[in-house]
């Protein structure tokens, strides 16, 4: 057994579809290509908008589809503490400050000629809240300084580097919500650390939370993970697919298929025939093999 650990990391907000499923794929082909170790994390801390029993799905249907954890499935909702201790260790330092704006006053606020998907945070509340408001959220405090990260070589841009200036692209982020207690940058960061996690496998979309969290795994002392970015699966739109597009769910009743397709996806193709045994034995060879194994060793 190598020193590889990766995971796979869904929030309960529907079934598994072709998209999280493409997700999955990579992310455990790559942990058994390297002799490593798989987990399984359930994001839900979000509870407003998780699917009643969508967690308990997603578990089974990986679970026919032949994927297996080496560990006890972790649910974010029991974290709860760690996460504070981590947010303590930063408010000590001086690294979060309170914010009273709200989303709608930081898209306000923008200048220029197109809307962004993500609005600059302008800094209102760095020196400290205006009069009568109440704090809405923590923000962590950042300076110009840029990140510097690449993906593994198959991955985002083919593995070249890549160069964030958080303050400039981003502005203060949030660690800490109004809505519910934590917010994903640091709760991803805190688990993945404290799974031991090396490699993040995962989907394009969420490129834009790489820097940030490098960030912060920074400030917290934590070790360095690679990342590999494959491509999402787009819905007929153009628009990643998810539940929000129309996704439907995977049917695991029949996995071999469904599982042929997403590695296809990849650029990998396997019999969509055969047992389920005989695909995964496939599989893992194949990307042993491909471009996408390189980078981890």
């Amino acid at each position: 057994m190598s020193s590889y650990v990766g995971r796979f990391a869904p929030s309960p907000t529907g079934p598994l579809h072709a998209g999280s499923l493409v997700a999955a794929l990579a992310s455990y082909l790559d942990a058994r290509a390297h002799d490593g170790r798989w987990l399984l994390r359930i994001e839900d801390l979000d509870p407003p908008r998780e699917l009643p029993g969508a967690a308990e799905a997603i578990i089974a249907d990986l679970a026919r589809l032949g994927f297996e954890a080496d560990a006890p499935v972790l649910f974010q909702s029991t974290r709860h503490a760690a996460y504070e201790e981590e947010f303590e260790r930063l408010r000590h330092a001086g690294l979060v400050y309170p914010c009273a704006c709200s989303r709608r006053e930081i898209a306000d606020s923008q200048v220029g000629p197109e809307p962004r998907a993500e609005p600059v945070y302008p800094g209102t509340c760095r020196a400290g809240l205006p009069a009568g408001r109440a704090a809405r959220s923590w923000r962590l405090r950042l300076d110009a300084e840029p990140v510097a990260w690449a993906d593994r070589p198959a991955g985002w841009e083919q593995g070249r580097p890549q160069l964030t200036v958080l303050a400039r692209e981003v502005g203060d982020f949030v660690v800490r919500r109004a809505d519910g207690p934590w917010a994903y940058q640091l709760a991803v960061v805190v688990d993945d650390a404290w799974q031991g996690i090396t490699d993040i496998v995962r989907g394009a979309d969420l490129v834009a939370s790489t820097a940030r969290q490098i960030h912060l795994r920074r400030l917290l002392g934590y070790p360095a993970i690679r990342t590999l970015h494959v491509p999402v699966v787009l819905a007929n739109d153009g628009q990643k697919l998810s539940k929000q597009t129309g996704a439907g769910p995977i049917s695991a009743a029949d996995p071999v298929p469904a599982l042929a397709a997403a590695l296809a996806h990849l650029g990998i193709q396997v019999p969509e025939s055969g047992t389920l045994g005989q695909f995964w034995r496939h599989a893992i060879s194949r990307w042993r093999a491909s471009d996408w194994a390189q980078g981890a060793d």
